[in-house]
């Protein structure tokens, strides 16, 4: 699995963990959490309490519970003045760290000094039952408290006690011991959670015209244009060529939101009555609820609205008089998808409009087994220490694993599934450390990334691999450690799979009404924000930071080291046409006469039967592809440094790599990167301006901008004309074949007759300033 030149260190690893799949255990667990080490907990469900009694002076009760196993010890929250407390919480104790035999259940009261000893109930673990789902959960049964001899006392607590796996329903909601230094208001930051993108959706407004304006300034023609706003996105239409009070655009402003749709579209009508200095002539709010939604190209009915001179202004509606209004055509595109991830890595194709999806051609399950070697990410009490979770994002779903707190080999075996409906999609993975629990840092930190394009992988087969999680820093690539994988795609229906890819790969519209490359690029940006913005609104909350790594936001920015790698992926590309070239080249100087004759043979065969030319290429192509299947790639691909141009990157690339947008270096940092730019500039400028004279000297062959050279070449066409029509196509081929193809003997080394006329044919570069 290591590329030729690529550090051993950075490479992908096959393992080998202890799943289920394929096991035969006689487990349940086996069938439903098969990609993912079984781990086995003890799960304790704290419900309520009743007729709990009183400890303080007043003969009141501020109550809470605590659950203890060994050296491990977790907290419901106190209730102040409540003898009939609800905690519903649960506690889960992993079993591999219980070195005790009796689980002890407390009830406490909160005190200033030192809290009351209320009542406590024991079990011994041998005799806790076992559970696994499908299994109904344990119903929980009331315990009568007994004091510290084993006397029954006044108060009783509801409880639910059993050992379970992560399969368990609980799993998610519960309060592990592996978290113990985290208290009751950190247990929400740790938890695992699901999450799901808000549906996008394209809304497209199409500025006709408006009517009866009325300018402030009626001396002067008006120089009308239309503004519209929806959140914090603002478009302007150009300002109308009509030069009236009925001015016409016919323009369509382009925005993307989110449902539920919270804010109205704002358009305002205003006047440029000086340079820096516009005059509203009325606005209309519109509220996207009322909005037709649009499946296809067909267009839709046009409406007017009015345009008010006055709105809400501090909660007081002031008088509205309806003198202008506005043509407008708005509506929802369902039949676009709206892309909110960079397009090489999209995991969803959609389109917006739940109608038009097409049945889901297969299931995606990644087992999430765990993590190690992971790097120290922040200081702790003197020593370095990691608090690791995962995130893993595919289509409109987001998972987030729990956080394993202090371990640099966490253990998360966690599995989860999700539909695919294009195999042409990436699932993402990310790796974090958690930064809002007790002694972070208030931000999550980047461990690493991996991707895996599905349709690398082979169906029904279970990958299980060790990735390495690389990150950039400003002092270069640095390994933070390897996240253990299984990943399983399942195919239903092989013909829908196969009919997907002659279907295109984005949704019928984006073709039939595309979308300009800066529309898409703004509105891409817009959509990544509403889908972080809403992400981080969520409890807990996905930080803005993590949704943009995931989705790659900074991807389009400007790097050396980024342009490098573009640039020999492409001459890694033209490789082959190269190579071919050589070989030819070898053909036509007989360096191996052998393979020279047999050339000359499969030529004159292919000219003297030219039918055979194309079953000839195909077969080719068959028989190579056939040869290289036994040399398929047998695992999925991962992050390449030698690709990525990681592994050689010059100090200075990576600090402007690094750099924020817009600058804060220094100037003469910036000048000293801008004299580079510059340079890198001239290079493409005349490699672009040697493309462009070879183009205009080939125009120039019937253009008579060099007489001779045209008259020269009028007459060889017509001299060419006559031959042909004379002479069988077949012995034109044979004959120029065979002159391609002549012996070294017969050739010289200056340039041909045609590539010498070519050569000086002129081109538009005299006319360049």
């Amino acid at each position: 699995m290591q590329k030729p030149g690529q550090n051993i260190e950075f490479a992908l690893k096959e393992t080998s963990p202890k799943i289920g799949a394929g096991a035969v255990t006689g487990d349940k667990l086996s069938c439903t959490y098969d990609l993912v080490e079984q781990m086995h907990y003890l799960y304790v469900r704290v419900m309520k309490a009743k007729e709990l009694p009183g400890k303080d002076v007043t003969g009141s009760c501020d109550p809470y519970v605590e659950v203890k196993l060994g050296n491990y010890k977790g907290m419901t929250k106190h209730f102040e003045k409540k003898s009939n407390p609800e905690w519903k919480q649960v506690f889960a104790f992993s079993k591999e760290r219980i070195q005790a035999s009796i689980l002890e259940v407390v009830v406490k009261d909160k005190d200033v000094v030192l809290d009351d000893f209320v009542g406590r109930i024991m079990f011994d673990l041998n005799e806790i039952p076992k559970r696994v789902p499908p299994d109904s959960p344990l119903a929980p049964q009331w315990y009568r408290l007994e004091d510290r001899h084993g006397r029954k006392v006044k108060g009783e607590l509801m409880l639910a006690v059993w050992m379970g796996t992560q399969a368990d329903e609980a799993f998610s909601d519960a309060w592990h011991s592996d978290a113990a230094t985290v208290g009751p208001e950190g247990v929400t930051h740790i938890r695992s959670k699901v999450y799901l993108s808000p549906k996008l959706w394209y809304v497209r407004v199409n500025v006709i015209e408006a009517q009866d304006l009325i300018p402030h300034d009626k001396t002067k023609f008006p120089e009308v244009y239309v503004k519209a706003m929806l959140g914090n996105q603002t478009l302007r239409t150009r300002i109308s060529q009509t030069k009236t009070l009925n001015p016409m655009w016919n323009e369509d402003l382009m925005f993307v939101v989110a449902e539920p749709f919270e804010e109205p579209l704002i358009l305002a009508v205003e006047d440029r009555i000086a340079p820096n200095k516009d005059e509203t002539l009325g606005r209309c709010a519109i509220p996207l609820q009322n909005v037709q939604r649009r499946l296809d190209h067909r267009p839709l009915n046009s409406r007017w609205f009015n345009l008010e001179k006055h709105i809400m202004v501090d909660g007081e509606k002031k008088e509205i008089k309806f003198a202008s209004r506005i043509h407008l055509r708005i509506f929802l595109e369902g039949g676009y998808h709206v892309l909110d991830e960079s397009t090489h890595y999209s995991s969803d194709l959609r389109p917006t409009a739940k109608q038009l999806w097409k049945p889901s051609i297969g299931l995606l399950e990644v087992g999430i087994i765990s993590a190690h070697g992971l790097m120290p990410m922040k200081t702790k009490d003197g020593k370095g220490t990691t608090d690791a979770y995962c995130v893993a994002k595919y289509g409109q779903k987001w998972i987030r694993t729990r956080t394993i707190v202090d371990s640099f080999t966490p253990k998360w075996n966690e599995q989860y599934t999700w539909e695919v409906f294009d195999t042409c999609t990436v699932i993402t993975f990310g790796a974090f450390d958690n930064g809002h629990i007790p002694g972070g840092s208030g931000k999550d930190m980047r461990i690493g990334k991996v991707r895996i394009r599905l349709s690398t992988l082979e169906a029904d087969r279970i990958y299980t691999h060790s990735y390495p999680l690389l990150v950039f820093h400003p002092s270069g690539i640095k390994k933070t450690g390897e996240i253990q994988l299984a990943v399983r795609f399942t195919c239903l229906s092989v013909i829908n799979m196969l009919h997907m890819y002659s279907q295109p790969l984005l949704p019928k519209m984006h073709y039939i009404h595309p979308l300009s490359v800066l529309q898409l690029d703004s509105l891409r940006h817009q959509a990544m924000n509403i889908v972080s913005a809403r992400l981080n609104r969520a409890e807990p909350p996905l930080r803005k930071e993590i949704v943009e790594y995931m989705l790659d936001v900074d991807s389009h920015m400007w790097s050396m080291r980024r342009s490098k790698a573009n640039f020999f992926r492409i001459m890694n590309v033209l490789s082959g046409l190269i190579a071919v070239g050589k070989w030819f080249d070898q053909i036509c100087n007989w360096r191996n006469p052998i393979t020279t004759i047999l050339i000359h043979v499969l030529f004159i065969i292919l000219v003297l039967y030219p039918e055979l030319i194309l079953p000839t290429v195909f077969l080719y192509l068959f028989l190579i592809g056939i040869w290289n299947f036994r040399w398929r790639p047998r695992h999925p691909p991962h992050m390449d440094t030698r690709l990525s141009h990681a592994d050689a990157v010059h100090p200075d690339e990576l600090d402007e790599e690094f750099d924020t947008f817009p600058t804060s270096r220094s100037s003469e940092i910036v000048r000293m990167r801008y004299d580079r730019l510059r340079s890198i500039g001239g290079r493409v400028q005349t490699v672009i301006g040697d493309l462009a004279t070879q183009g205009e000297r080939f125009l120039s062959l019937l253009s008579w901008r060099d007489p001779r050279a045209t008259t020269l070449f009028v007459l060889f066409c017509l001299i060419a004309a006559i031959v042909l029509y004379v002479t069988p196509f077949q012995v034109v081929a044979l004959l120029a074949g065979i002159y391609v193809l002549r012996h070294p003997r017969f050739r010289h080394k200056l340039p041909s007759v045609p590539l010498n006329l070519f050569r000086r044919l002129p081109a538009r570069s005299d006319s360049l300033l």
